[in-house]
């Protein structure tokens, strides 16, 4: 999984970087910080169930170690928006998938922002570590998020995105598919036809 999202990654930058136009100097965010809430489907979760009715094993060792069908989300992530097509950032996802899995990560997010401005498109790719205990520990999430940036102010812009989030754990793994929705507050007042004065 690490390698597929690497290999995605590479062709994601290497787009990013050569099929930039030299036209008119493109906008940039500069410092950014954006809040997001999403709700995700467990798709793998029918599957098992289908798979496993019969099996003892997994009704006493597995099935009470897997979340439920919906997962909760915010995070808060900040970063530097230092090229026209791509940012960094890092923060914190809280996680609600039942009242055993509270779940609390620390987050890299490279993003990748294709027509970047006023309605801008952009791919997040997501990695985080848990940070606290609950009934799993040490686990990993990735998650990959398109998504629509559009103009609200000349330093508030409003996101909504399809979301995939994977949860790795010694006795589960999962793949959510949802939605998102957030805010991004940025520092350039002309990132935006908003603040043009």
């Amino acid at each position: 999984m690490i390698k597929n999202l690497l290999v995605i990654l590479v062709l994601l930058s290497s787009i990013t970087v050569f099929s930039q136009v030299e036209d008119s100097k493109k906008p940039k965010m500069n410092f950014y910080f954006n809040p997001t809430l999403n709700v995700g489907y467990n798709v793998k979760n029918q599957s098992k169930r289908n798979q496993n009715a019969d099996s003892q094993y997994y009704q006493n060792y597995v099935s009470p170690y897997l979340p439920n069908d919906f997962t909760y989300g915010i995070s808060a992530v900040g970063g530097y928006n230092f090229l026209p097509n791509f940012a960094i950032g890092t923060g914190l996802k809280y996680s609600y998938i039942d009242p055993n899995f509270h779940l609390m990560y620390w987050l890299i997010q490279p993003k990748f922002i294709f027509n970047p401005g006023d309605e801008a498109f952009f791919i997040d790719v997501t990695y985080g570590k848990q940070i606290n205990s609950s009934v799993i520990s040490n686990s990993e999430f990735w998650g990959l998020k398109l998504g629509l940036q559009v103009a609200y102010s000349k330093r508030l812009s409003q996101e909504g995105g399809l979301v995939f989030e994977t949860l790795q754990a010694s006795r589960s793994n999962t793949l959510f598919i949802g939605l998102s929705y957030g805010i991004t507050i940025f520092s350039n007042k002309n990132y935006t036809v908003e603040g043009i004065e």
